[in-house]
């Protein structure tokens, strides 16, 4: 069986500031062990460290077994890559490295025979490729088909052979986390880093991935923000948070309580450092007074000065990490009394014909399993429905809001000014540019700020310590809060929400929510968050079977 080891690490930034130290714990043979934290304090790059992908020059990591990762995010705009190349990286590295080799030894071999089929070259171009079949083999490949095989099977109902050279970009976000995780619990590692595994997942399929971990007997490492997933599968807890980490024995539903504990017992230890701290320097002002008329006084006051030199170099205590403050001020603005009126409105090749009357600030959770059209209603309704102004300009980039095929009418009212969020965040005209400089430009619906302005927006955010980051390095989370902030700044009336709490940490999440219960508008979000929707009054459910009904409570059952 795998474990991990991960003892007294630190890592430092780019620029020199340090991300957290001493960092220490254990993933047992066979446990499941969640990190939590705030977006932005370094589980990313744990998971990085523990995986290799970024070195580790303060403490060590051990590592025994096989190492599966994945990452949080699978397949990106304009990435060509295969299902074979998503199969052959999340393989053991024998497999993928002779995977790699037989991949280039087949392009080699088919442009030796372009050029000439009986040429020098053809001849050991075919040797070349005989000898990367055997080496496949040897590495345990053609198991490794077996296991590609059965996972396509069941994700895209689909054979090896018909779906390996589909493009991962084709795939749906729920279907390329969904697959990527059917490789790697079915695989042969023993040892499994996940980041963000439940993102993508509609809510059968985050239960499904509940059962599978509960019932695994891999070793797992993993980065989550369900707390419902935490919940249920958490055998122990690492908390990222104030520059270190700390770890919770208990199960997550503990957690927090214990969280609440600690920092009380902290508080409690600095309290008291403090008190005897001041206490040992009045002793060495007072002795040091006596000690200048009285000789014998000497002695005493040099062992107090050594007593106070040696308590104040081991340090005070740590305090307990400084909660984080978001405020979330989304404002929005008076529209008329109906925002949304659809009259059979057709999704193709998705739903059949529905209606909707959506009111002036009504909140509605969109709900339903992957693939069923939620998003798709989203973008159309995010370009200004069916019979858009002609001079809305849609607030998430273009890029992002293909056309929508349909049929029917999708109405928004008077003054509805629609603002989008993306799930994966694909804002390819943000990545290269820094948060600062994204505010002082501003754009159609923005007016630009300067640096103290905006410096004040992104402090409400706790985004201040990122504001010279190009948007592209931040972690998923902080560039959720930065969308959102975006959003708050363009004066959209009717919000498009689409999981906007996938990446967001606890507080984050909590300060949406806030956010929203302000917001002087209308708000449709397509949610598989089962606490976030609990915060809505209206669930539209979009069926399998093509149908859009309202219900009066959330479904999540519902093929």
């Amino acid at each position: 069986m795998g474990y991990v080891d991960v003892a007294g690490v630190g890592h430092t930034l780019p620029d020199g500031r340090e991300l957290f130290a001493d960092v220490s714990f254990r993933v047992g043979e066979g446990t499941k062990i969640a990190l939590v934290g705030p977006n932005g304090a370094g589980k990313t790059t744990l998971l990085r460290m523990v995986a290799g992908d970024l070195p580790v020059r303060t403490g060590g990591i051990a590592r025994s077994g096989g190492l599966g990762v994945m990452r949080q995010f699978i397949g990106m705009i304009g990435d060509e890559s295969t299902l074979r190349d998503l199969a052959l990286s999340l393989s053991p590295p024998a497999v993928r490295a002779a995977g790699a080799a037989l991949t280039a030894a087949e392009t080699a071999l088919h442009v030796a025979e372009v050029r000439g089929k009986f040429s020098s070259a053809a001849g050991k171009a075919q040797l070349r490729y005989a000898e990367a079949l055997a080496a496949w083999g040897e590495a345990g490949g053609y198991d490794a088909e077996v296991l590609f095989d059965t996972v396509s099977t069941i994700v895209l109902d689909l054979p090896w052979e018909k779906s390996r050279t589909r493009p991962v970009r084709t795939l749906s976000g729920g279907q390329q986390k969904r697959f990527a995780l059917e490789l790697l619990l079915r695989g042969t590692d023993e040892v499994l880093l996940l980041d963000e595994p439940d993102n993508f997942l509609d809510v059968p399929g985050k239960r499904w991935l509940e059962g599978r971990l509960r019932e695994s007997a891999k070793s797992v490492l993993y980065v989550s923000h369900d707390r419902e997933l935490l919940s249920q599968t958490a055998d122990r807890v690492v908390a990222v948070e104030g520059g270190s980490a700390w770890v919770h024995p208990g199960g997550f539903d503990s957690w927090h309580e214990a969280r609440v504990a600690r920092h009380d017992r902290l508080e409690e230890q600095r309290r008291r450092w403090d008190e005897e701290h001041q206490k040992l320097r009045e002793l060495v002002l007072t002795l040091k007074q006596k000690a200048t008329y009285n000789d014998g006084m000497a002695s005493r006051y040099q062992a107090a000065q050594t007593r106070l030199r040696k308590f104040e170099e081991a340090g005070p205590p740590p305090l307990p990490p400084k909660d984080q403050d978001i405020r979330m001020r989304l404002t929005g603005g008076r529209t008329g009394k109906r925002a949304l009126v659809c009259t059979g409105l057709e999704l193709e090749n998705l739903t059949f014909p529905f209606d909707l009357e959506v009111w002036y600030g009504d909140r509605v959770a969109v709900l339903g399993a992957n693939g069923t059209g939620k998003s798709h209603f989203l973008r159309l309704l995010a370009r200004g429905g069916t019979d858009p102004d002609p001079g809305l300009v849609p607030l998430d980039g273009l890029a992002a809001l293909t056309p929508v095929k349909h049929g029917g009418v999708a109405r928004l009212g008077a003054r509805v000014k629609p603002g989008h969020f993306s799930q994966t965040h694909d804002r390819p005209e943000l990545t290269d540019r820094t948060l600062v400089e994204v505010l002082w430009r501003g754009d159609e619906h923005r007016a630009g700020k300067d640096r103290h302005a905006a410096m004040r927006a992104l402090t409400r955010y706790e985004l201040a310590g990122q504001g010279d980051q190009r948007f592209g390095t931040l972690s998923g989370g902080q560039q959720a809060r930065f969308l959102v902030l975006l959003l708050e700044l363009s004066g959209a009336t009717l919000l498009l929400l689409d999981e906007p709490t996938d990446n967001l940490d606890l507080a984050s999440a909590e300060a949406l929510e806030a956010g929203l219960r302000a917001f002087e508008g209308t708000v449709l979000a397509v949610t598989h968050d089962r606490w976030f929707a609990r915060s809505f009054d209206r669930f539209v459910l979009f069926q399998g079977d093509g149908e859009v009904v309202e219900t009066p409570e959330p479904v999540w059952d519902v093929a």
